[in-house]
């Protein structure tokens, strides 16, 4: 793969996508200032990109039991686990941005198991890291553990299901050595002037 390339399948300008595909991701390219190249790398088969954003915003954008920034840790974490470069430098900087932590996404990438976190954070990314990691092992104890640190069935749920989606985000990601956005390493790192 050449230097600055976005993926190795190639990419497709943010101009060239699919009318549907050219709104959704243009809204999110004027929030944030740029187009993340997930996008970019996906827009090669719209009907994937389109299935993998129904279920990204299903699961990322609730407002219902976990917040924003404890849905960015499980991200955070189990693709530090699954050693996924894009996810980690991206979705790095949404939890620095959402936590206003400069440092954490950083700690909790490199190691989510010794990472200082608060019992309820704790519990979340323990019961992550075993569904990312050796989900066939997971039992009634650590599903317990979890109610016990105050989640509730939906939040464990949830936990499980963006585990899953980001498993797959991961080996895509692999697959197509997919380039994080310049843009995205320094933010949240230092006040906005």
């Amino acid at each position: 793969m050449s230097d600055g390339a976005i993926s190795r399948f190639g990419h497709v300008e943010l101009a060239d996508m699919p009318e549907d595909l050219r709104e959704r991701i243009g809204a999110i390219a004027e929030k944030s200032g740029f187009v993340p190249n997930v996008f970019r790398a996906l827009a090669r088969r719209p009907r994937e990109l389109r299935a993998f954003l129904d279920y990204h915003d299903a699961l990322m954008d609730s407002d219902d039991g976990l917040s924003k920034a404890e849905r960015e840790l499980i991200v955070v974490a189990t693709s530090g686990a699954n050693h996924c470069t894009y996810c980690v430098v991206a979705h790095g900087a949404i939890l620095r941005v959402r936590t206003k932590d400069p440092q954490i996404a950083d700690r909790v990438a490199t190691n989510p198991y010794a990472v200082e976190l608060g019992p309820r954070e704790r519990a979340i990314v323990d019961l992550a890291l075993i569904v990312a990691q050796d989900s066939a092992s997971l039992t009634e104890s650590d599903l317990d553990a979890a109610r016990e640190a105050g989640l509730s069935d939906d939040e464990i749920w949830d936990v499980g299901a963006i585990t899953a989606l980001f498993a797959l985000s991961n080996r895509i990601a692999h697959l197509t050595a997919l380039t994080p956005n310049p843009e995205f390493f320094l933010m949240g790192r230092s006040p906005r002037s």
